[in-house]
């Protein structure tokens, strides 16, 4: 499918419909001459109109690579049958990545030390500590 505005063309290759996670998967050829790497919510929506997706959350790409002297890159592609199953398979960060999750807040050194402090106590007074923490 070439793009006409941004001159992209995506191929798929070692497309597999997966039945057990509700998914499409797919290795994704991108090719696109004359400009730099393309960025994931412009695959994402291209992706939706070839496949006829109606909720591009449900779409997720990862892993680019781009082959040495640029216009093409190479990555995975998976799209979800709904945004449930997207929810319940996927990882944390990969979920952050596409906006359907949120990023842990504070610092490394404060959620660690709130979780140790926590360890300390049990019932209510462990949910107290998380409280007065802030975290």
């Amino acid at each position: 499918m070439a793009d006409s505005k941004s001159n992209v063309t995506i191929r798929t290759r070692k497309f597999m419909q997966n039945r057990l996670l509700n998914r499409k998967q797919m290795i994704l050829d991108v090719l696109h001459p004359g400009r730099g790497p393309v960025p994931r919510k412009e695959l994402r929506d291209i992706l939706c109109k070839k496949f006829g997706v109606k909720n591009n959350k449900c779409v997720f790409v990862f892993g680019f690579k781009t082959a040495f002297g640029g216009a093409r890159s190479t990555g995975f592609a998976l799209i979800y049958d709904t945004l449930n199953d997207a929810l319940n398979v996927e990882p944390k960060y990969r979920l952050i990545r596409n906006e359907l999750g949120k990023k842990a807040t504070g610092s490394r050194k404060s959620r660690k030390e709130l979780k140790n402090k926590k360890k300390k106590f049990r019932g209510i007074k462990k949910a107290k500590v998380g409280a007065a923490g802030g975290g």
